[in-house]
């Protein structure tokens, strides 16, 4: 093998079109961009979603909502469902053993919503003002 033997692959390399070269060819006179118009002219550019002038369907439409990016990997934890684990400790990778949020979860914030019945110890959670002071007042703390 030498250098100046060295070829691409067979059907690697393509022939480039060859715009203008008379009828035979199949794009000669017009080049295969139809007749007139701007997109047959040369720096015929708009943008995309350009309706000539006509207000375009993107800005016709009315915005709607918005989703968090951020939702997937936090969690809302409630005291009643803390309560129904029966852990001392609760922390998240206890909740994601017990099946309480999803393994991609990354956060978990605990909220108001039922009651506890014994004290809990949260560990790297989040609580709400109303869930620190739940527990607390059953002898729990956060840390």
């Amino acid at each position: 093998m030498f250098l100046n033997t060295l070829k691409p692959a067979s059907g690697s390399k393509k022939n480039a079109k060859r715009l203008g070269r008379g009828i035979g060819s199949g794009l000669g006179k017009t080049c295969g961009k139809g007749h007139k118009g701007q997109k047959a002219r040369a720096g015929g550019f708009h943008k995309v979603g350009f309706e000539g002038g006509q207000m375009p369907l993107q800005r016709r439409l009315p915005k709607v909502g918005f989703r968090s990016a951020k939702k997937r990997f936090v969690a809302q934890v409630t005291l009643r469902t803390l309560n129904a684990l029966q852990l001392e400790i609760v922390d998240l990778a206890g909740l994601k053993e017990a099946g309480v949020v999803a393994s991609h979860v990354q956060r978990a914030k605990v909220i108001v919503k039922g009651d506890l019945d014994r004290p809990i110890i949260l560990k790297g959670l989040q609580a709400s003002a109303g869930a620190r002071q739940k527990i607390e007042e059953k002898g729990g703390k956060i840390e």
